[in-house]
C-alpha cells in the first residue's frame, strides 16, 4: 500500500510566466530575454533539465551556455529552481513553487535518462528517529531511484 507523501505537490508547470517574472522583479532582478526564455522552458517541463537541454530548446542565438549557467545560479539562489544531481556529473534544474522547498524524489532510467517524479516519501518519523539516534538536528534527505524504464526493457 502506498504511503502518503509529506513532500510538496509539484504543480510547477502550471506556474504562469507572469508570476515567475514577478518573483524576479521583487528581488530587484531584470527580466532579460534569456531569463524569460529559460523560465518558459522550465515551466513547460515536469522534470529537471540540464543546462545543455535548456540551451538546446532555446531559439538559435537567444543566448549562450554561460548566460544559462549564470541564470541558473541566480534562480537557484533566489529559490526559484532546485538543483538535482543524478550522479552523472550533470546538474539538473526544476522550477519550485513560491514557498515550496522542492523536496521530492525521482526514478531515473540508467539507459535513456528518462525521469519520473516519485510522489511517495519517507514518513517524517524516520528522519526524527535517525536524527535522535545520532544526535543530529535539522535532518533531511535526498533520494533518487535508478532502474531501466519499460521502453528500454523492450529494446533488449
Amino acid at each position: 500500500m502506498k504511503k502518503p507523501c509529506h513532500c510538496a505537490q509539484h504543480s510547477h508547470q502550471k506556474q504562469e510566466l507572469a508570476s515567475l517574472t514577478t518573483r524576479l522583479r521583487r528581488e530587484d532582478r531584470k527580466i532579460t530575454g534569456p531569463r524569460a526564455a529559460i523560465l518558459e522552458i522550465l515551466r513547460q517541463h515536469s522534470h529537471p533539465l540540464t543546462t545543455k537541454e535548456i540551451f538546446a530548446e532555446l531559439p538559435k542565438g537567444e543566448c549562450d551556455l554561460v548566460t544559462i549557467y549564470r541564470a541558473m545560479q541566480l534562480l537557484e539562489k533566489l529559490g526559484m529552481v532546485k538543483r538535482f544531481d543524478f550522479g552523472d556529473g550533470a546538474a539538473r534544474f526544476e522550477l519550485v513553487e513560491e514557498g515550496d522547498d522542492g523536496h521530492h524524489h525521482h526514478l531515473i532510467c540508467t539507459q535513456c535518462a528518462q525521469v519520473v517524479e516519485i510522489e511517495e516519501c519517507f514518513p517524517p518519523e524516520i528522519e526524527r528517529r535517525i536524527a535522535q539516534q545520532n544526535g543530529y538536528r535539522a535532518v533531511t534527505h535526498r533520494l533518487e531511484f535508478f532502474g531501466v524504464c519499460p521502453d528500454c526493457q523492450r529494446l533488449k
